[in-house]
């Protein structure tokens, strides 16, 4: 099968690269950045540079739309926010080739974490109260109502701008500097208690294809994974596949779960691929994107990896404080691309790093912005999309100053 596999940048997007290929497909990548890492592999039949999702939407859509017919792919594999673009063109790119993913319409409603609690909450499974603000004013009696709070935007992801007065978090992000609104609003949440567990799903119309959990020992700066650890998945298998269901869902789906004494009880979703991939043996991660299967492959505890340039970076934080700590995880833990020979996405992932650094410094915007600024999707409406897609955008949000 000739797969394409969009924002090649991302360190999972490369494990797909080199597991789908090791399986006997042929694989091409494809970024808006010429120094994507993924886009450098051995593994790949080829590679392509096409225009920002988020800044020439109908530009990036017409070069997909001429790579899928020219070297006849089989299937389009979005790897992060670029899905939300694609999505809105899904009946115009499959009248060429199969695109794993859902429509806009679906994936709205997982990304908005106000729809997804309504959502969650309408199917009957846990998460905890959430109340959506739209002023300063309501955040502020939000905040203090709670006592132990945690808030973030509707449209936000990776552990970035957080809001607490709780946990490893508080203070990093003082009150007076959120400005929620109607077009932007934020959720205002109780502090829970308890270790932050992730999932890693691919589904077809419907059904659960593949499943994994994971914790992560190892954080940078209490937000991005840099290692991850497999544990028992029946229970979350068990909380995911009603939401999988309801929606008819197609395409990779991730969650954040917090351990309570209670169980599991939901954080949020990312319709997309997350780093929990990357702990997905290659036969069954093939299988689970590329084709439904009969019987969920669920995979068992014990598993580990990490990215070990993030982990040696890690090291260097704080003043050396955990150097001693990432020495050991270097010699102890398996790098996400240990064994596979393929130096050349190492090389650029450096290239990409120092890049970014310096666009970030140069216009003084944060490191993780400059990385996926230009693919990411927070709430806007998209170049191009229908007007039904328009009507649902619009209508996602409750009246605000209430439980959503």
């Amino acid at each position: 099968m000739r797969v394409l596999i969009t924002s090649s940048r991302m360190p999972f997007a490369l494990g797909m690269v080199r597991k789908l290929a090791a399986e006997g497909h042929a694989v091409y990548a494809a970024d808006d950045h010429s120094l994507s890492p993924g886009s450098h592999s051995k593994y790949l039949a080829g590679h392509f540079v096409y225009p920002s999702p988020r800044r020439d939407t109908a530009g990036f859509l017409a070069e997909l739309e001429r790579i899928v017919r020219e070297h006849e792919i089989d299937v389009i594999v979005p790897a992060f926010e670029e899905t939300f673009y694609i999505s809105t063109q899904i009946e115009r790119l499959s009248r060429f080739t199969k695109v794993f993913a859902s429509p806009f319409s679906v994936l709205a409603r997982l990304h908005d974490k106000g729809a997804f609690e309504r959502l969650v909450a309408r199917l009957g499974l846990p998460i905890p109260e959430t109340v959506l603000v739209t002023s300063h004013d309501e955040l502020r009696e939000a905040a203090g109502r709670l006592g132990s709070y945690f808030a973030r935007a509707a449209f936000s992801r990776g552990g970035i701008c957080c809001l607490t007065n709780t946990g490893p978090l508080a203070g990093w992000l003082d009150m007076d500097e959120v400005h929620p609104t109607p077009a932007s609003p934020w959720l205002v949440q109780p502090f829970v208690e308890g270790e932050t567990v992730c999932t890693y799903s691919t589904a077809h119309g419907g059904r659960v294809s593949s499943h994994l959990m994971y914790r992560i020992p190892r954080q940078r700066k209490h937000s991005t994974g840099i290692q991850f650890e497999a544990i028992d998945a029946a229970e979350s298998l068990k909380l995911i596949e009603p939401i999988v269901a309801e929606l008819g869902y197609t395409g990779q789906i991730s969650f954040d779960f917090l351990v309570t004494d209670d169980g599991l009880t939901f954080v949020e979703c990312n319709p997309r691929a997350t780093d929990g991939l990357l702990l997905m043996p290659q036969e069954e991660l093939a299988a689970g994107l590329l084709a439904p299967r009969a019987e969920t492959f669920v995979l068992e505890p014990g598993a580990r990896v990490q990215l070990d340039l993030a982990v040696l970076a890690d090291g260097f934080a704080d003043h050396l404080a955990r150097l001693p700590e990432s020495i050991g995880d270097l010699a102890q833990v398996r790098d996400a691309g240990s064994g596979w020979h393929d130096p050349l996405p190492t090389l650029y992932s450096a290239l990409a790093v120092c890049h970014s650094a310096g666009q970030s410094f140069r216009e003084h915007i944060g490191q993780v912005v400059v990385m996926v600024g230009d693919m990411n999707w927070d709430g806007e409406p998209i170049d191009g999309m229908s007007q039904d897609d328009a009507t649902l955008l619009t209508g996602l949000r409750p009246q605000p100053g209430g439980s959503s």
